[in-house]
């Protein structure tokens, strides 16, 4: 825990929650990504949840104005990696743009530095093949929205060190979070049974059994779900389950095949909230009541 620099590397949607998940707990962060606009939207979209803090007297003016100060942008990889401790990375759910990712930094971290991927399914050993020490490779998988969500799964690959799931577990205590360590299988634990569930949730929209509306009430008030799995899978992108869930269905067979139904509302753009319409339509993302998709 005595990291002098953290990098998160991609300012995407987990990006942004894992960087104000370290800089609200006084943790220095360097945000790397290739869009000088996907970071200033961090940015603002930090300032907001800071914001909203202070309103309801979780965080102090002072603090929330530090968070936002512990932050630094960076738009060149290599040299926004220089001599980190911890690097997070939370890039597109590719395996071959981690890897390249890894082989890029690897050589300008620091000696004893850790490596983790966000990555929700892919193989942590894989990702770790990239890297000339693998055993400082391991999956750190946060949940949406990391400023809500205790959650982490820390995942084991194959060359993984005890050393550094033990550093791991306690960077999860100093930021809040609660850990569970994994070892590595398709889908960890978390990813896989919620890929499943979104993927039925989608098969039984696809067929008529209920409205969207009614099938994410049900997992709401009848299984104490605090999100219906098409509101969930909206936040997440159905460009990213997808992802999962082809990766899934090559490593585990048929019952994870993806549903028709999330294919065609990806080749047709409809990939959720962050496009504003996915199974629901959003305006300023915040869905608009009745707008869910019926059927096929």
């Amino acid at each position: 825990m005595n990291a002098n620099k953290i990098l998160v590397v991609g300012a995407g949607l987990m990006g942004r929650g894992i960087v104000h998940a370290f800089a609200v707990r006084g943790h220095p962060v360097t945000l790397f990504d290739v869009s000088r606009e996907a970071i200033n939207a961090t940015l603002a979209d930090i300032r907001t949840v800071t914001g909203e803090a202070v309103k309801i007297g979780k965080l102090t003016e002072e603090a929330a104005a530090r968070t936002l100060d512990l932050i630094t942008p960076g738009t060149d990889l290599v040299e926004s990696a220089r001599g980190a401790d911890l690097v997070v990375e939370t890039a597109s759910e590719r395996l071959s743009v981690k890897i390249d990712i890894i082989q890029a930094i690897d050589p300008v971290l620091a000696g004893d530095a850790i490596i983790t991927t966000n990555t929700s399914a892919l193989s942590i050993t894989e990702i770790a093949a990239a890297s000339a020490n693998p055993a400082r490779v391991a999956g750190m998988h946060f949940f949406n929205p990391v400023h809500k969500m205790k959650l982490v799964e820390i995942v084991r690959g194959i060359a993984t060190a005890d050393s550094v799931v033990e550093r791991l577990k306690a960077w999860s205590d100093a930021i809040g979070k609660t850990s569970i360590v994994v070892n590595e299988a398709p889908g960890f634990t978390t990813s896989r049974m919620s890929a499943m569930l979104g993927n039925e949730a989608m098969h039984m929209l696809e067929s008529g059994v209920a409205t969207a509306e009614d099938i994410d009430t049900a997992l709401r008030l009848g299984l104490g779900h605090p999100m219906g799995p098409l509101e969930l899978g909206d936040m997440t992108g159905w460009d990213t389950r997808l992802a999962v869930l082809q990766y899934l269905h090559q490593s585990l067979g048929e019952k994870f095949r993806p549903c028709p139904l999330i294919t065609k509302m990806v080749k047709s753009g409809r990939t959720g909230r962050k496009v504003g319409h996915g199974v629901y339509r959003y305006e300023n993302g915040v869905k608009i009541p009745g707008s869910g998709l019926r059927s096929a």
